[in-house]
């Protein structure tokens, strides 16, 4: 079982037994993540955005406008920290004190290089599509020339990271489990809605089969 190394720099220090360095378990997290918060420093200013990533092996993807402050920053080859969090409940315990969530966490460090070349780009543009819905990438007009020069793709290879995983009951101290007050999880899941057509929908074009596919699928849980 692959793990990241540990480092004085991804070593977590603040309850160790909660924490993982298991590089599946990593990737899972970041996989089933839309978006993931990028930290990093600028002029001397710490700057923390939330954006849309995809990873491709051992890589995390980012774009976003050429001329925006995080992408040239981060296609500088300047070091980034990439965070992605699930919370999966609230723990609701009988003292305030040990009131909690149940959460995965990851953190993860690296330099990023600019992507360069229309193939590659228009790879990670496609990889990024199928992140959001699987099969739209097909069904959807693909961009343009103008529209690819406009965009900055940044891969930033994943050097370390480790994660911290909360779960199970609340942890009350022992003379708090004879108070007459409920405590227990309330469990926290995210799920889609029904589809809301545009206005300016041609007619005939209907709701697509990988579409309604995908809803049902994240109703069944997978």
């Amino acid at each position: 079982m692959a793990e990241f190394r540990r480092s004085e720099k991804n070593r977590v220090r603040r309850v160790p037994k909660k924490s993982t360095y298991d590089q599946e378990a990593i990737y899972d997290m970041v996989d089933q993540a839309l978006t993931a918060h990028v930290g990093f420093v600028a002029d001397g200013e710490p700057y923390v955005i939330p954006t849309l990533i995809a990873r491709q092996g051992d890589a995390i993807l980012l774009h976003g406008a050429a001329s925006s402050r995080l992408m040239r920053y981060a296609g500088s080859g300047a070091s980034l920290c990439i965070t992605v969090t699930h919370v999966d409940g609230i723990v609701l315990a009988r003292s305030v004190f040990h009131h909690s969530m149940h959460y995965r966490s990851a953190v993860l460090f690296g330099r990023g290089e600019l992507v360069e070349g229309d193939l590659e780009k228009t790879e990670a543009l496609r990889l990024f599509t199928e992140r959001l819905l699987p099969g739209r990438w097909d069904d959807a007009r693909q961009p343009n020339t103008v529209e690819l020069k406009a965009t900055a793709v940044v891969r930033v290879a994943i050097d370390l990271a480790s994660a911290k995983v909360s779960a199970g009951p609340p942890g009350d101290e022992e003379e708090d489990y004879d108070l007459p007050v409920w405590a227990g999880i309330l469990p926290l899941r995210e799920s889609f809605g029904e589809p809301i057509s545009d206005g300016r929908l041609l007619d005939g074009v209907t709701l697509p089969d990988y579409l309604r596919r995908f809803i049902a699928e994240r109703q069944k849980g997978k």
